[in-house]
């Protein structure tokens, strides 16, 4: 078993990573709160594809929860995350304490108007994405690397982060990589291991209300208000109730009203007091006439429609 270092202090870091700017090494890093699964661990093989030196920081960010016992469920291993980061390919974890990302006096917050009052933000406070802007823009401060991984399942973060970026001239790429699912569509999740089994089974029906609308758009069905339709049907059969059900442009977040472009669907839910989400891009057709008698869910074998990875 491959071991690396774990480090504690912004000073560590920066000391391990000196040999790498000295020698002009590029820096990924993969961002995490740890728990890791297999989503967390194709960002870190990604990142060993292309980056010299690998950094992944684990870090329970108590700044974006806005449910103290959320926050205190959140799944912690990090002996294990350790180990799965060094089999993936990472060169060091920086797992600094709450009294290092945020000491004492600590009175800066980094907020992106615009893209955070809705989907998330609309349902779990302007504090959420606030903790997420600034611990993002710290963890960039104190790593400073050529490439930072993130993955779509967390789309409006995506789309967030890269505005934060764009906004500071931060001198980062931001690569984005597919989400990952289960062999049932479940999307890759740390809160999956707290599903209890009955729950698991009824979570399924997130992905499948997502696959029921994409089956409608690959059919040439263009009104929004179907589609969203075919996706609650999915949901109410599992007795599923969505915190929000949306189809959004992908890059500003509106809604929609007719799906002429590719545009993203999300939805977030609580499933045996889990909250879940996920996201699907659908596409317009533009050869097919609409067609409501489409079946509800697609075949299994039908592909993700997100891009390998993008930057």
């Amino acid at each position: 078993m491959n071991h690396i270092p774990t480090l504690r202090t912004v000073r560590e870091l920066r000391a391990a990573l000196a040999p790498s700017r000295r020698n002009s090494l590029s820096i990924g890093l993969a961002p995490t709160m740890g728990a890791l699964h297999e989503g967390h661990l194709s960002l870190i093989r990604r990142a060993r594809e292309e980056c010299d030196t690998v950094v992944v920081s684990v870090f329970v960010n108590p700044s974006q929860f806005e449910d103290r016992g959320d926050l205190e469920r959140y799944p912690r291993q990090e002996a294990r995350d350790t180990a799965l980061a060094a089999e993936a390919g990472a060169d060091l974890v920086f797992a600094p304490s709450v009294q290092e990302v945020y000491p004492d006096g600590f009175a800066t917050q980094v907020q992106v108007l615009g893209l955070t009052d809705r989907l998330e933000g609309a349902v779990r406070g302007p504090e959420h994405f606030r903790g997420v802007t600034t611990v993002v823009a710290k963890l960039l401060g104190m790593t400073l690397p050529d490439v930072a991984y993130f993955g779509q399942k967390d789309a409006q973060q995506v789309v967030v982060i890269r505005r934060l970026v764009a906004d500071l001239n931060l001198p980062v790429r931001v690569a984005v990589c597919p989400t990952l699912r289960e062999g049932d569509g479940l999307a890759l999740s740390s809160r999956n291991v707290l599903l209890d089994p009955a729950s698991r089974v009824r979570a399924r029906a997130l992905y499948r209300a997502l696959r029921a609308a994409a089956a409608r758009a690959d059919g040439g069905e263009r009104s929004v208000q179907t589609l969203l339709d075919s996706a609650r049907a999915e949901l109410a059969r599992s007795e599923v109730v969505p915190d929000y059900l949306a189809l959004v442009a992908p890059d500003t977040l509106e809604p929609v009203s007719e799906l002429r472009e590719p545009a993203l669907l999300a939805v977030a839910a609580h499933v045996g007091g889990v909250r879940l989400i996920d996201n699907l891009a659908l596409q317009p057709s533009h050869d097919a006439a609409p067609s409501p008698s489409l079946p509800s869910t697609a075949p299994d074998t039908e592909s993700e429609r997100i891009p390998v990875c993008s930057a």
